[in-house]
């Protein structure tokens, strides 16, 4: 497994990283089978694991934690918060007063005193960048977390923490996390040149677009609705939606593509962020040991420039096919009322 530097960190990172969203509830409710599947990918090479306290309601991180006992010196860890975890409208979001009582539950089901990397999981419009980074570097310098980052942040808020934090002199974001696949190149237009701008480490996630690339969905047998992801996410899956009827129709051209490279559309897919030279680590998900099993078999996967470019002509740079699959949308676009003065004010003037 190769190794790789996380930003400018120092820390050394496996090129695929363990993603955990899938043990628990969320996926695979079987805590014996999750636990040999993370020591399968450690014992293969894997450093690196990634969960987040609102998986399963904290579920993944109990999981991960009770893996990890007798490894956790071996084992870059990184989880997140942001996400709601009750119904307390202040068990949740960026604030320091959150961060500082979460950070501490997310140890307790870790069972561990430290996290590797503390991550943002969202951008919360409703809390100052300098409340956040503050929180953070507290946090940091207790020693409880070893480095924080970002997920899912535009490339403008990602900038302004990186100016916050010069100009306060709090630590700062070292590695940021978005979503990135054949499907989702939305990061490349100005998240990942930010990232390297600023020397920040990229963790990608979805590098199989949530099953998409993996063939599993088809124009001729279209899409189970009923399948937990679809039920959960329907915006990502419904194929009536333009977005996913793209991705029905490029899924058709990019089997073809892997089939004439010899690959599968799975480790093409898993292959694709990996050339990008701003991403450090690719995070697969898998919910059984068979779908590791499969994942860890594209690891020696390398797509040459030819393949690249052809890539590039199915979906073109920058692209994202399905907007809610860029994981994080502001208000700006969600919220109609956000770009609409009110009715009785829109006479000209």
């Amino acid at each position: 497994m190769r190794m790789r530097t996380l930003g400018g960190t120092g820390i050394k990172v496996s090129a695929y990283c363990l993603g955990a969203m899938m043990f628990g509830q969320w996926g695979n409710p079987d805590h014996g089978e999750c636990i040999a599947i993370i020591h399968a990918a450690l014992d293969a090479g894997i450093n690196f694991v990634d969960t987040a306290d609102a998986y399963s309601s904290g579920e993944s991180e109990e999981i991960v934690g009770a893996a990890l006992r007798g490894r956790r010196d071996d084992v870059v860890l990184a989880t997140k918060v942001n996400f709601p975890m009750s119904t307390d409208p202040n068990a949740r979001g960026n604030s320091r007063r959150w961060i500082v009582r979460e950070v501490e539950n997310s140890l307790r089901r870790l069972q561990t005193d430290y996290v590797d990397l503390y991550q943002i999981h969202r951008p919360d419009l409703d809390t100052d960048i300098e409340e956040t980074l503050s929180a953070l570097s507290d946090l940091t310098r207790s020693g409880k977390v070893r480095a924080i980052g970002s997920s899912a942040f535009p490339a403008e808020q990602i900038v302004e923490a990186q100016w916050v934090a010069e100009r306060r002199g709090y630590v700062r974001f070292r590695c940021e996390q978005p979503p990135y696949s054949i499907f989702a190149r939305g990061v490349e237009t100005a998240v990942l040149p930010a990232c390297q701008r600023y020397g920040m480490g990229v963790i990608t996630w979805s590098p199989l677009g949530a099953g998409w690339l993996t063939g599993k969905y088809r124009a001729e047998t279209g899409v189970d609705m009923t399948g937990h992801r679809a039920a959960r996410l329907p915006v990502r899956f419904d194929p009536s939606l333009p977005g996913n009827q793209a991705k029905l129709t490029a899924v058709e051209d990019l089997i073809k593509l892997a089939a004439d490279a010899g690959h599968s559309l799975t480790h093409l897919a898993l292959a694709f962020p990996s050339a990008n030279p701003a991403v450090t680590s690719v995070i697969i998900g898998p919910r059984t040991m068979d779908q590791l099993t499969d994942l860890l078999a594209g690891v020696t996967v390398a797509l040459d420039d030819a393949i690249l470019d052809q890539i590039d002509r199915i979906v073109p740079p920058g692209v994202t096919l399905n907007a809610p699959d860029a994981g994080w949308l502001p208000p700006s676009i969600t919220d109609p009322a956000h770009r609409r003065r009110p009715a009785g004010s829109r006479s000209a003037g």
